[in-house]
């Protein structure tokens, strides 16, 4: 066994202890796998909502149920798939609920700052390319495709937090790919 495989087992066992130790009520645990998990799901959310209000809110409110509902998780699925499927559940209603349209904010290019002005410049307005297509997809694609991209997770564990069979996601990944390559096709081309 390599060491990355190593720790992610490690991680997974802490992780499942940290869940038995919120259902028994205990709060430092809670606090540990609040922490380990708000960046992730903030992000998540952010990618999938693109509403700044909501994410916190609809966080908190996953982390809420998880802290509720510890003493029914049944290790039948990874705590991350649990805890994702919670918050996609409940940001599918935050969104459902919304009267007005999502607002849209282009994520920051996040990597070294180049010495060449017009790569950054590049860079920046492919990113901003790449969200603005994004943003276009229905719900259920985009969020299938970040869980896949973002958060490497595979089919059955979106299908877990999508509570959706399998091939549903493939259906949901495949037309996604599919808009995007339309939707990108210019700013790929002018690359070349």
């Amino acid at each position: 066994m390599n060491g990355r495989n190593h720790d992610s087992e490690l991680a997974l066992r802490d992780e499942a202890w940290l869940i038995g130790q919120v259902a028994v009520g205990d709060r430092c645990a809670f606090e540990n796998l609040y922490r380990l998990y708000f960046p992730r799901i903030s992000r998540f959310l952010y990618r999938m909502t693109r509403n700044v209000q909501l994410i916190e809110e609809i966080t908190n409110d996953a982390m809420l149920a998880v802290w509720q509902k510890a003493a029914t998780f049944n290790g039948s699925c990874k705590v991350s798939t649990w805890i994702f499927a919670i918050a996609y559940r409940k940001a599918c209603k935050a969104l459902h609920a919304l009267d007005e349209p999502l607002e849209s904010f282009p994520d920051t290019w996040e990597g070294e700052p180049s010495c060449q002005p017009e790569r950054l410049f590049e860079q920046l307005r492919l990113g901003d390319a790449v969200n603005a297509a994004l943003d276009t997809l229905p719900l259920a694609q985009r969020a299938a495709f970040q869980l896949t991209f973002f958060h490497d997770m595979g089919y059955a564990e979106i299908a877990d937090v999508m509570d959706c069979p399998v091939n549903t996601v493939k259906t949901r990944l495949l037309h996604a790919r599919r808009r995007l390559a339309r939707l990108l096709a210019d700013q790929l081309e002018e690359r070349t």
